[in-house]
């Protein structure tokens, strides 16, 4: 009797939560027992027993509960079913608190959600990104990699995300048994903090060093976090020394990410660094006419008027997001007036993207202002000299073009007399710490900003 229930119970399971969390979690486990209102359960290890009551054990006591078994709370025991209790692991769960809501992946791992828009299918490759779509292809495709971890970077919108949810759908496509666990950097944290909360760390090491394959966006974010930064360094090593892949995403290449340790620094830059640059014409107008495609089919009725997807293409430059929000304005707002979307009706419906793209700060813009706000000579600020009354402006300047430009370091440096990009990284690094302590650092960086903004 009570197997037919726990396997009517399963069923139900397999059928909420998919077959590959049901693989990973629910048919490990055996039923022992129903007696005082506890359902005993044996898990294959204790992690699994945690997992499954964290996670599933509400909604496994309802469905005992809805079976007509009175169970309040479920126990996990780990071992051989005639182990003495004193050699089993227990983990009650008490029903009345409530388990958080967890966002799963495709195989059931507690994971950020993988958006199902995102795949290889619907990237949009040109020059720009055709190498980081290349390396995480081959990521994708499985089998030996000769370089992990794969590290992608680069400013917001140019497509990281979309690449690395491509490559947990086209992995587990391929693979439906690989254990991909994807999340932010945030989360991943988050998650530590509540296991040092709860006293599970080992849960969690267990947790994330068990999969094949670990892919962590927004890697920056984990900079000045002592404690997340020294188990994220222990959680690489494990899977490195495992051959398990690693996938990680930034804003910017390692060595500029500051506050990060020089040791996890080191790690990162062992596998392929890729830089995801900003768009160029080519690449937008084919993001556009791709994305034009799927607007059309859920707007059948809105026509695009000849050159204005080329008109968007080339005034809204600045990321991806921008571009496709562009285009889905412009959808809506023929669909509403029931127009032909014409040139004319595209720079009045964009007027205000139009205008933030046509603000543009240059290098050479901020050269300029900065010379000027400190009279020295625009030879001197591109010149070897070191003085301090051309180093500092030089470094401002430097800081100022990070800041407000979308230029890489190396562009930065060689705009600067050929300077090396460790020259910015410095300069960067030292007015960051002047405008904290010099109130006239700080009042001539925002003084020099506005001007630039204007």
């Amino acid at each position: 009797m009570g197997t037919d229930i726990w396997g009517t119970i399963q069923s139900k399971l397999n059928q909420e939560f998919g077959q590959d969390a049901y693989t990973n979690w629910i048919k490990p486990l055996t039923l022992v027992s129903t007696d005082a209102r506890v359902a005993v359960l044996q898990a294959p290890t204790a992690f699994i027993g945690n997992w499954v009551a964290r996670n599933y054990g509400d909604r496994i006591v309802a469905l005992f509960v809805g079976e007509g078994v009175s169970v309040e709370r479920l126990e996990f025991k780990t071992g051989m079913i005639n182990r003495t209790v004193a050699e089993n692991v227990a983990t009650p769960v008490v029903t009345k608190t409530p388990v958080p809501a967890v966002s799963r992946n495709k195989t059931g791992l507690p994971g950020a959600k993988l958006d199902s828009r995102c795949t290889f299918d619907t990237f949009v490759v040109g020059k720009p990104n055709e190498l980081a779509h290349a390396a995480a292809r081959r990521v994708a495709e499985g089998g030996p990699v000769s370089f992990n971890p794969l590290f992608l970077y680069g400013g917001v919108g140019l497509g990281k995300t979309h690449l690395m949810h491509a490559i947990a759908w086209e992995i587990q496509e391929r693979n439906p048994q690989a254990k991909v666990l994807y999340l932010s950097a945030e989360q991943f944290m988050y998650k530590f903090v509540q296991a040092l909360r709860f006293k599970d760390t080992i849960s969690f090491k267990e947790m994330f060093r068990s999969v094949d394959v670990l892919m962590v966006d927004d890697v920056q974010f984990i900079a000045g976090k002592d404690s997340t930064q020294d188990e994220f360094f222990h959680t690489f090593n494990a899977l490195i020394d495992q051959n398990k892949q690693i996938i990680l995403s930034a804003d910017r290449a390692p060595g500029e990410i500051e506050g990060l340790e020089e040791r996890i620094k080191s790690r990162l830059q062992w596998g392929l660094c890729v830089d995801l640059h900003p768009t160029d014409y080519e690449l937008r107008l084919g993001i556009l006419q791709s994305k034009a495609e799927q607007q059309m089919l859920l707007n059948p009725n809105v026509e695009i008027a000849d050159g204005v997807l080329e008109f968007v293409a080339h005034r809204v430059s600045s990321n991806v997001r921008v571009l496709e929000g562009a285009l889905i304005r412009l959808f809506a707002f023929g669909s509403l007036v029931g127009r032909q979307v014409t040139l004319d009706m595209a720079t009045e419906c964009l007027a205000d993207i139009l205008r933030a793209s046509d603000k543009k700060v240059t290098v050479d813009e901020i050269i300029r202002k900065v010379t000027d706000h400190y009279n020295i000579r625009m030879t001197d600020m591109l010149s070897p000299r070191r003085a301090r009354s051309v180093a500092r402006p030089r470094q401002m300047a430097m800081y100022l073009a990070k800041k407000l430009t979308s230029k890489s370091l190396p562009e930065i440096g060689r705009r600067f007399g050929g300077r090396d990009h460790t020259t910015v990284i410095h300069a960067v690094k030292k007015i960051e710490e002047l405008r904290s302590v010099d109130n006239q650092i700080a009042e001539d960086l925002e003084l020099l900003r506005r001007m630039l903004e204007a």
